[in-house]
């Protein structure tokens, strides 16, 4: 079996480097949206009514609870008809909404990521130790600006780490948006493959790209972690 890494490189290294301003763009957007979608649900857990605690908790579950391919699958295919469907029931007519694969891919990683990062800020903030609450109201603070001021940017802080571990996880997620054709790395390689035929040399080279793209990551996470341990002992 002959193999041809030179003659592939050359043609799908282009090629990866298109997909890869895709993939940046879904995860710095994503990665933005997730982070405020997982503080409010925090925050509502903590902070929210009873009812709007039970409602975060309901759709925190679902959310997780199924996987992430799925939900953006269902987002690209199945809002669009429930949406037209509601609107004609209001308006008479039946037209879906122009959504396109990235909009839909974004929202569903910034929800999916959105539940999970929502349930590691809720840890942090129940786990602040309490006399820093009794302390802030001590001081004339109110219940809210204790929570704003004082508990919530320390669960930020304790839980950078995680959170660079979220993002490093969401590089890796965005392949799953090839099976609503987003047109990122994964895509790209397949398309090549299948009109080349360098089937071990494609995957194997998107392989070693993602793993370039992680690796960095990977690093200034680490960094991170040491960072914040540091701080926390001084």
């Amino acid at each position: 079996m002959k193999f041809y890494w030179a003659d592939c490189f050359t043609h799908l290294a282009p090629i990866l480097v298109q997909g890869l301003g895709v993939v940046l763009e879904i995860t710095i957007i994503s990665f933005i949206l997730f982070m405020l979608i997982a503080s409010l649900l925090a925050i509502g857990q903590v902070a929210g009514p009873k009812p709007l605690r039970k409602i975060i908790g309901v759709f925190s579950e679902i959310i997780r609870g199924t996987p992430a391919l799925v939900q953006v699958v269902y987002i690209y295919y199945v809002i669009p008809i429930l949406y037209a469907y509601i609107r004609s029931l209001f308006t008479g007519k039946f037209a879906y909404p122009n959504m396109s694969p990235i909009a839909a891919g974004i929202a569903g990683l910034s929800i999916c990521y959105g539940a999970y990062v929502g349930e590691v800020i809720r840890s942090a903030i129940v786990n602040i130790d309490f006399g820093q609450t009794e302390a802030g109201l001590a001081l004339g603070f109110t219940k809210t600006q204790v929570l704003f001021k004082i508990v919530f940017p320390q669960a930020m802080k304790n839980s950078v780490p995680v959170f660079g571990n979220y993002l490093l996880m969401l590089v890796k997620d965005t392949s799953i948006l090839q099976a609503i054709s987003v047109p990122e790395l994964l895509l790209k390689t397949r398309e090549y493959a299948s009109k080349s035929f360098y089937t071990i040399e494609s995957y194997t080279l998107v392989a070693l790209f993602y793993l370039l793209l992680s690796l960095p990551l990977s690093r200034l996470v680490k960094y991170l972690e040491r960072k914040t341990k540091i701080a926390r002992t001084n």
